[in-house]
């Protein structure tokens, strides 16, 4: 995201005076450049230069050397005894690097420095430093070269138009305080990563003179046979497009590359995120913030005629600037050259990404190669991500740079070396330029107001798109032949001619028309039953999770499915969003107890959590999708072969409760959760859908309990899922309370069960209710559901509710007998019920228990 300084904006286009970065950003918002961030002054108060009066070194007893000075600071000095400011203000200084009559600059009290930092008058080593001397990292311009900032060292003299008198304003002088604009571009609007166009779009919000300083104005050389030979060879480029079509080099000789940039320079590239290094690379780096065109410094003594830009070879490596090892690919475009006579044979650096290390610009480098090249946005992304390289290079690249910059910039970078390296220019000039033709748009004049809905007259979207910089030529009537400028690569077809008319002209110039809304037919019968039991369990207790469906073996080990359970087989993902998450779920409640796992590890024992999602149940030996054709319609066969290959994917319901079910209090003691609670959050979602289930025994089904799980199917024998307490060594392995329970049904089966059409609702009796107790002694073999299902078919139509209250084992009913007893509740519809009533209901439904189960009432 790139950092827009508003000085250096002001070179490329005309900007009032008292522009903040608030009005900046609200200006570049209308053409769809967003703000990111306002970064403020990194320094407050009163900065000013000032002239040092006297200097007298003064050692201490600690060994260290101090300099007490006096500073004229002009109209900010100690006031006289008449009044006036020209008393030299005290400061103790440790830095040696300054003496008297230079001018630096000097933070008074009241002023505050990055970090924070407040500068105050205070006594120190004997004296009252009434103010603070500064260096380049004090103020936060970057590293320290020779300590204190001596302004004509840097490059900040009169004779250079810049005011450094005793009291003049160093925030100004130094640029410290100007805000920065931090703003967010899209991928398409790549031009953007540039001063120069950001500028262009200020000029198109505002109505700005812009100066585009990106054209050749005549000071761009011809190429010379002299040139440094360039060759391309890309014969069998990738994905069709050549990877470099565009190779521009200048030779400057007798630089001085120790020299430190100018302290504007370097506070410049500060501002927009870089550090600076060295004058060849500050210059070259700075030529790219402002233009927008990537360069690259080499040095020239390293350099072995001719430069080849290829592909790499299988095998090849190369050490980057960072300084890491590389392992190269083959659709890596490379910049070699060729020593000893080896053509291309040494590599010189990755393409539009990095350069290498053995012909970067050091310190004794005198004469440099400077190269300003165009390469594809595809190859130099791929590269960038294949070698994880987000170079500021890369990211202008892969968004498109403008092929015709090249020239400008190779010469700016030219003129900048020879002016503050103080180099001379050499005469060889190379351009390689293979770049095609501007591919005409043929552009119908009513197509903005066609797809935007907005009517636009047709000189506005004429005059528009020559503004963004398009050619626009006469075709025939209605109808016109747009050149798009080398710099918006993005401009492909109409749509994009009518998206820039839509900007340019305002995107609130668009009114806003809601649709109607279609009349609508409400939620599916499925849709209703899936929120009415998610309410319920809400309602019950258990809350409701969401969990990613992607599972590994490991989980499924940790559930102790057997090696040969269908479970185990999930369908792999060819790209997981981790390894360790291959396959999808086969069933909800491995993912389910993974969530219930990181609660319990973050302290949240006592839970009750539900989920409804899909499982993907893969079938042995069906055929992989078919990878259809783009662009066109496939075929009946390739969508039937599609269908086939989707795995089916029903949808569960699955339940954990652990730890405290019902909290103490003073209602009573706390009740820990047990399997009859998950095998009653199971009833209510079949009670919610409206099907009849069946619960039986079962004694081998993962993850489990053998002796404390219950079956549950249809009917007719279908099996809807399970319901109970989780084997010990499940919870375990997973780290969850002791004896938590678990259910898993299959709400698809059951929807599928339930009757259709709306549910009859029961009238509601007002006559009073009459109550039985029975308890039943039966085989222990017997199951309990089995003897409750007899008692309520055998009390028949009087009865409303049926519980069983009571179990009991003990040495008066025999080995190997049980006693349960049940609580029935009666009531009649349409009388109340006489104790006759209430006799012939127990005695039926102790009857039919006897003939079914073999019970018999307990004396």
């Amino acid at each position: 995201m790139p950092n827009i300084v508003l000085g250096w904006l002001g070179e490329h286009v005309e900007i009032p005076s008292d522009l903040t970065a608030e009005r900046l950003a609200a200006d570049l918002v209308r053409v769809g450049l967003e703000e990111e961030a306002v970064h403020g002054a990194g320094v407050t108060g009163p900065l000013v230069a000032g002239e040092v009066v006297s200097l007298v070194a003064e050692p201490q007893k600690n060994g260290k050397v101090i300099n007490w000075c006096q500073v004229d600071v002009g109209s900010h000095n100690t006031l006289d005894e008449a009044g006036s400011p020209t008393v030299p203000r005290g400061i103790v200084c440790g830095a040696h690097n300054f003496g008297v009559g230079d001018r630096v600059v000097v933070a008074l009290p009241g002023a505050v420095l990055p970090g924070p930092f407040a500068i105050a008058s205070r006594k120190t080593y004997g004296h009252v430093s009434d103010g603070m001397i500064c260096s380049q990292s004090e103020l936060g311009l970057g590293d320290d070269h020779d300590g204190i900032i001596v302004l004509e060292r840097l490059g900040y003299s009169e004779a250079l138009g810049h005011d450094t008198t005793p009291g003049a304003d160093a925030l100004a002088l130094l640029g410290l305080g100007e805000e920065v604009l931090e703003i967010n571009v899209t991928p398409d609007r790549g031009y953007c990563f540039s001063v120069r166009g950001v500028a262009r779009e200020y000029a198109h919000s505002t109505g700005a003179v812009f100066t585009d300083r990106g054209l050749d104005t005549g000071s761009v050389p011809a190429p010379t046979a002299s040139g440094f030979v360039v060759e391309v060879d890309d014969a069998t480029p990738v994905h069709g497009r050549p990877g470099c079509d565009r190779f521009v080099t200048r030779i400057v000789r007798g630089i001085d590359a120790s020299a430190a940039s100018p302290a504007w320079m370097q506070r410049r590239l500060t501002q927009a995120g870089m550090r600076p290094v060295s004058l060849p690379v500050d210059v070259t780096n700075y030529v790219m913030l402002d233009l927008g065109q990537p360069l690259h410094a080499y040095d020239l003594a390293t350099l072995a005629a001719p430069v080849v830009v290829r592909r790499a070879a299988p095998g090849e490596r190369l050490t980057t600037l960072d300084g890491q090892d590389r392992s190269l690919d083959p659709e890596d475009l490379l910049i070699t050259d060729s020593p000893d006579g080896a053509r291309g044979s040494r590599i010189l650096g990755l393409a539009g990404v990095m350069g290498g290390a053995e012909t970067e610009v050091v310190p004794s480098t005198t004469d440099v190669l400077v190269e300003a090249a165009h390469f594809d946005a595809v190859s130099v992304a791929r590269t960038a991500r294949r070698h994880k390289l987000p170079s500021e290079a890369a990211k202008r690249f892969e968004r498109g740079v403008d092929p015709r910059l090249a020239g400008v910039a190779a010469q700016r970078v030219v003129e900048l070396l020879v002016e503050l390296g103080g180099g001379t220019t050499d005469e060889a000039v190379s351009d390689l330029d293979a770049v095609p033709a501007p591919v005409e748009i043929r552009f119908s004049l009513s197509e903005p107001e066609r797809l935007v809905g907005v009517p636009y007259p047709a000189d506005r979207v004429v005059s528009v798109l020559r503004e963004v910089g398009c050619e626009v030529l006469d075709a025939e009537p209605g109808a016109v032949r747009v050149v798009p400028p080398s710099w918006r690569p993005d401009l492909t077809g109409s749509a994009d001619l009518v998206e820039e008319v839509a900007r340019i002209v305002g995107y609130d110039a668009i009114p806003s028309v809601l649709p109607a809304a279609p009349a609508g037919r409400g939620l599916t019968a499925a849709q209703v039953v899936r929120r009415s039991v998610a309410r319920a369990l809400a309602e019950d207790g258990l809350v409701e999770t969401l969990s990613y469906p992607f599972v590994g073996s490991d989980q499924h080990d940790a559930l102790g499915l057997p090696a040969d359970d269908a479970r185990r087989h999930g369908l792999v993902l060819r790209n997981p969003m981790s390894a360790e998450r291959g396959q999808m779920r086969t069933t909800l409640l491995v993912t389910l107890l993974d969530t219930a796992r990181r609660n319990v590890a973050r302290g949240h024992a006592d839970l009750a959590l539900f989920e409804i999602g899909l499982v993907t149940l893969p079938v042995p030996g069906t055929a992989p999708a078919p990878l259809l054709p783009g662009g066109a319609r496939p075929s009946d066969e390739d969508l039937e072969a599609l269908r086939a290959a989707v795995p089916h994917q029903p949808r569960r319901v699955a339940g954990v409760l652990a730890g405290q079910r019902d909290r103490a209090g003073w209602w009573g003691p706390a009740r820990d959760a047990d399997w009859t609670d998950a095998l009653a959050a199971a009833r209510l979602v079949a009670d919610r859908t409206g099907a009849e289930i069946v619960v039986e025994r079962d004694a081998d089904t993962a993850p489990w309990h053998p002796g404390r799980c219950a079956r549950l199917t249809l009917v007719d024998g279908t099996l809807v899922g399970h319901a109970g307490e989780l084997h010990p060594k499940v919870v375990e392995s997973l780290s969850l309370p002791a004896r938590t329970v678990a259910f898993e049904v299959d709400l698809d089966v059951l929807l599928g069960a339930a009757p259709g059409g709306p549910r009859q609702a029961v009238p509601v009796s007002t006559f009073p209710l009459a109550k039985e107790d029975i308890a039943l002694v039966v085989d222990a073999a017997v199951p309990a559901e089995d003897v409750f299902a007899a008692v309520r078919d055998g009390a028949g139509d009087l009865l409303e509710e049926l519980s069983l209250f009571d179990v009991f084992t003990g040495e008066q009913l025999g080995d190997g007998m049980k006693s349960l007893a049940f609580s029935l509740r009666l009531r009649g519809r349409d009388r109340t019920l006489t104790g006759e009533d209430a006799a012939r209901v127990r005695a039926d439904a102790v009857a039919e228990a006897q003939r079914r189960t073999g019970a018999t009432l307990r004396s």
